[in-house]
């Protein structure tokens, strides 16, 4: 192989590296060679080698293509990388920049060589912040982080609690102030001291977290979520037991056995493998009826609450939606649904999903940020009414 494809493609394993691939020497040497073995005369076969060694996992996917197109289709890509850097570039709204182009643009920054050139002038800037930058962080959108920031809010997600506030169970424990009298320790009592009378055995009701039930949608529009939300799911099923954890696209699948798994790689690993249905379209009704009819018995006992995560954009345009949402929050202590769409100041309850959604949910609350997230285990550990004060204006505008 020619020197300069080598050093091209060390520089494009760095910047997948960096973009939050796991790629090493090794994979570099498996590219050299699948290189070599397909050739660079055909573009399909090239990017198909490099993705059969570079990509393990379903999410892998967007990031190793727009990585790859922007780094093999531009020979200029390294100048426009550090156009980015210049001032001009200020003038943009932030919001009209790609954020897994960001990510995948910070990374090929990285791997960009030092260009020899004048002596570069330093520039002071006195950064009198206000806030720090972990406060930035959980303020900022997931779809806009860089593969360091998303690298930073994936360890901050793993130390998130998601307390929920306890409920009482049909089992006791002795208890001396307990209201109830327990007759079967009383004797047992009596017995022990031949027979003679004996204090009154006292018990109280049990108290216990209810069991945690996630549905969380992985359609193409909700792809730049789910990936973070999968490392959500992970902590919090590593943090409490009676947790179940389900993903929907077309269909439903339980990953419940994957996530235990105490190390987050190996746990998504497994999810990617188990999922079929990644990054395609959105099936909201067909999922919670496979749901109602085979697992809402077996996971919804004991006051379960449940957190359904999706945007609401169903391609069956919200068809036997209702009905099935009907049955899960009769199913449910709670029913609370996540939705990043909330983001939008200027988000409406438009689409049919959502104004089918929208009348059987007892809660309704953003889910784009850390901040968002924490506000969430803050409601859940609060016991008040089932049905959020807040629903009453989203349910107005969908009537």
């Amino acid at each position: 192989m020619q020197g300069g494809l080598a050093i091209n493609l060390m520089h494009f394993a760095r910047a997948l590296r960096a973009a939050g691939l796991p790629v090493g020497p090794g994979k570099l040497l498996q590219a050299v060679e699948a290189v070599e073995a397909v050739g660079i005369g055909n573009r399909a076969d090239f990017y198909w080698a490099l993705h059969a060694v570079f990509v393990n996992r379903r999410d892998q996917r967007e990031v190793f293509d727009q990585a790859f197109h922007v780094f093999w289709r531009n020979p200029d890509i390294l100048k426009r990388m550090m156009g980015l850097m210049l001032p001009t570039i200020r003038t943009e709204s932030p919001d009209s920049q790609d954020p897994l182009s960001r990510r995948v643009a910070d990374a090929l920054r990285g791997t960009a060589p030092e260009a020899e050139g004048p002596e570069k002038s330093e520039i002071e800037v006195d950064a009198a912040f206000t806030v720090s930058a972990q406060e930035r962080l959980q303020e900022k959108d997931f779809e806009k982080m860089s593969a360091a920031e998303m690298a930073e809010a994936k360890r901050m997600l793993a130390r998130i609690a998601l307390p929920v506030a306890e409920v009482t169970t049909r089992r006791h424990r002795p208890d001396p102030q307990g209201p109830r009298v327990d007759p079967r320790a009383t004797l047992r009592r009596m017995l022990r001291s031949g027979g003679d009378l004996a204090d009154l055995a006292r018990r109280s009701r049990r108290t216990r977290p209810p069991p945690l039930v996630v549905l969380c949608d992985i359609s193409g529009s909700m792809t730049r979520y789910s990936r973070m939300l999968l490392h959500f799911m992970h902590a919090v099923s590593n943090d409490r037991d009676r947790v179940h954890s389900f993903v929907f696209g077309t269909r439903l699948t339980n990953i419940t056995r994957h996530l235990r798994h105490k190390d987050v790689d190996v746990a998504l690993d497994a999810v990617s493998a188990a999922v079929a249905d990644w990054s395609g379209g959105t099936r909201i009704g067909t999922a919670l009826h496979a749901f109602n009819r085979i697992w809402a018995r077996r996971v919804l006992g004991q006051g379960a609450v449940v957190l359904l995560i999706t945007d609401g954009l169903d391609r069956d345009a919200g068809e036997g939606l209702a009905v099935e949402a009907e049955r899960l929050h009769k199913s449910c202590r709670r029913l609370v649904w996540l939705n990043p769409l909330l983001r939008w100041e200027g988000f409406a309850p438009k689409s049919s999903g959502i104004r089918a959604l929208l009348p059987h949910v007892d809660d309704f609350r953003p889910v784009h940020n850390l901040n968002s997230l924490a506000g969430l285990a803050d409601a859940l550990n609060r016991d008040g009414p089932r049905r959020a004060e807040s629903l009453r204006k989203w349910l107005k505008e969908a009537a």
